[in-house]
């Protein structure tokens, strides 16, 4: 734009302070308020090649108010978590990781002061002090994913959170066991608990899912079990039931009818009445917890002489091999174990219930090929300790 005198307007100004260094002022191009620039510079020279970059970025609409950032860090995590739709559990989590693991080191500062300078030695941080990597990485997961919203919400022009590598871990192979194995486990362990082994390892269903099984849920017919909710506990003890994740979550599991027994005189002996009536029980007849089946899961695992290092939800890694090498597709194997993807849709499609009763079927074939025979140490009514 020309002035009177038909000269070329300039661009904002600069000005020599009386400290001697520069000053760089331009008009906000969304408020057309005068402003400085966030810092000064040691010569004309450098103020005037920093206001030809502050033109091209407004030219080019790459530029963002740099007091925008300034807003409270604390305060901004806050109202995002807030208001992010979240369940009971994963907020509990993501509330408690953003307090333990975040604020203490960004919270007092504003969004504009997390500098992936900042970010990366905070990581650092973390990891020398021992906090496990998968802590770690969900921690950095969650920073991450806020200012991802900051860039959304024009408070920061970039994302601060670019390191190669820190979102993800590499997970250390798990224990897997061989059926008789599995059987040895089942037959050390005290009896109420004894089906949730097997079907934890013919079925794949998470501990959550078996936790909430009613007794409507199994069919002795159709030799199913069938997954609609899945138990969750938050920190403060309660427990509630939940919907799972995805809808490949609620799903039919066939079992292998070598189980069939053990099934039916586990409902006789050891579930709640009724059709709504849990088929799985703590040992005062409460909601099963993990707390309340942890020692006996110890105790069984060691008396079955199995790897110190294995966990309940190593037996849902077992069966999943298991069935593969039943010749379970990868398709179908997705399918057994409620696993879902954003291309889910494209890639896996629904199994049909009479390739999935073969699966079961195979699995009954390994059972008995391995000896591993059910076992008749079960005693009806035995009330477990």
């Amino acid at each position: 734009m020309a002035n009177k005198k038909g000269r070329r307007r300039s661009f904002g100004s600069v000005r020599q302070l009386p400290s001697g260094r520069w000053q760089v002022r331009y008009r906000n191009p969304e408020t057309g308020q005068l402003r400085p620039a966030e810092k000064t510079y040691p010569t004309k020279t450098d103020a005037q090649a920093a206001l030809t970059h502050v033109e091209s970025d407004i030219t080019r609409g790459q530029w963002s108010d740099p007091d925008a950032g300034a807003v409270n860090f604390e305060g901004y995590a806050t109202a995002w978590l807030r208001d992010r739709k979240l369940a009971d559990r994963t907020r509990e989590r993501n509330e408690s990781v953003m307090r333990l693991h975040i604020l203490p080191t960004f919270g007092a500062g504003s969004v504009a002061d997390v500098t992936t300078t900042r970010v990366r030695s905070w990581r650092s941080r973390l990891l020398a002090a021992g906090i496990g990597e998968p802590t770690v990485v969900k921690a950095y997961q969650l920073l991450r994913a806020l200012m991802n919203t900051a860039v959304d919400d024009e408070l920061i022009r970039r994302n601060p959170c670019r390191i190669k590598g820190a979102d993800r871990y590499d997970v250390p192979e798990r224990p897997i066991l061989s059926v008789p194995e599995v059987f040895a486990v089942a037959d050390t362990i005290a009896p109420r608990y004894r089906l949730l082994v097997l079907l934890a390892a013919f079925t794949t269903l998470r501990f959550g899912e078996l936790a909430a099984l009613r007794r409507r849920d199994i069919d002795l017919e159709a030799l199913t079990v069938t997954v609609r909710r899945a138990q969750a506990e938050l920190q403060d003890g309660r427990l509630f039931d939940k919907a799972p994740k995805s809808a490949a979550g609620v799903r039919s599991v066939s079992f292998p009818a070598e189980l069939l027994d053990e099934v039916m005189r586990h409902l006789e002996d050891f579930a709640a009445p009724g059709r709504d009536g849990h088929v799985f029980l703590g040992p005062q007849g409460g909601q099963l917890r993990r707390s309340n089946f942890r020692d006996d899961w110890v105790k069984a695992r060691k008396a079955a002489g199995v790897t110190a290092e294995l966990h309940f939800h190593d037996l849902r890694h077992t069966g999943n091999t298991l069935a593969s090498t039943a010749g379970a597709s990868t398709r179908e194997l997705m399918t057994r174990m409620g696993h879902s993807s954003s291309r889910a849709a494209l890639i896996y499609q629904h199994m049909t219930s009479d390739r999935d009763r073969a699966i079961a079927d195979r699995l009954g074939a390994m059972i008995r090929g391995d000896g591993g025979a059910v076992s008749e140490t079960s005693e009806k009514g035995a009330a477990g300790p």
